[in-house]
């Protein structure tokens, strides 16, 4: 099959979207997060055809939604914050569970970007915002001014911009990948300046949602804990 040929060839290894939630909450209750003492929030893009991943999420109770387009990170320290002041509080500490996941579709011909819409009889396109931005940087025609209107596109464009060199311009599939790294650094930033680490445990969960024809997958980029001050490498169990 074309779809599984493509998906292999980009992504080394991947999971259907309910493997990774039951292989992400196997490992982490071994570290002590569980529903009881957790909250988990998710930063994922608004698309619809996303939000089969913040159901399967659901094992936690109900998430923190902290998603923008292309699933940016846009909600900052007060959005963060605030999940973070939801958490139960369990043995005198909080445990905040955090996935960070943007997507791409791959259609069953193999074309990347490319989906079908239920009522749509024309192809289209996962992720949208990304692929409106590598339009205007394939054709030259790049407009960073904030559209108070467009808000959401305009700081995905500015921020995204910031790491991709000088007159490159990135398909859409390498364009995935920058957002993936930006989105989790992002994150991070802001949980290492407003995390007391004496208090709190946390989860870090990243990856690319990828939408096939058939059904969704995640491919996995960075999984870790810190819990007691130390990071852990979180391996899921086969």
């Amino acid at each position: 099959m074309v779809f599984e040929y493509i998906l292999k060839r980009y992504f080394d290894r991947v999971y259907t979207e309910a493997d990774f939630v039951k292989r992400t909450s196997e490992a982490l209750s071994k570290l002590g997060f569980n529903a009881d003492n957790s909250i988990a929030s998710v930063c994922i893009c608004r698309d619809e055809i996303s939000q089969a991943m913040p159901a399967l999420i659901d094992v936690w109770g109900e998430a923190f939604n902290l998603s923008s387009l292309a699933g940016m990170f846009f909600a900052g320290q007060t959005g963060l914050a605030a999940a973070m002041h939801h958490s139960p509080i369990a043995d005198g500490k909080e445990r905040y569970v955090f996935y960070a996941v943007p997507h791409i579709a791959i259609d069953a011909e193999g074309h990347l970007g490319a989906c079908k819409r239920t009522g749509r009889k024309e192809e289209s396109t996962a992720c949208g915002a990304l692929n409106a931005f590598q339009k205007e940087l394939s054709q030259g025609k790049l407009n960073l001014s904030m559209d108070e209107i467009d808000i959401e596109q305009s700081l995905l464009k500015r921020r995204l911009l910031r790491e991709i060199p000088y007159g490159h311009v990135p398909d859409l599939l390498e364009l995935t990948k920058i957002t993936q790294k930006v989105v989790q650094k992002d994150i991070e930033y802001a949980l290492n300046t407003i995390v007391d680490r004496r208090k709190s445990d946390y989860a870090v969960i990243s990856g690319i949602q990828i939408h096939g024809p058939e059904r969704n997958y995640v491919w996995v980029v960075s999984c870790y804990a810190v819990v007691n001050e130390v990071m852990e490498k979180i391996v899921f169990s086969e």
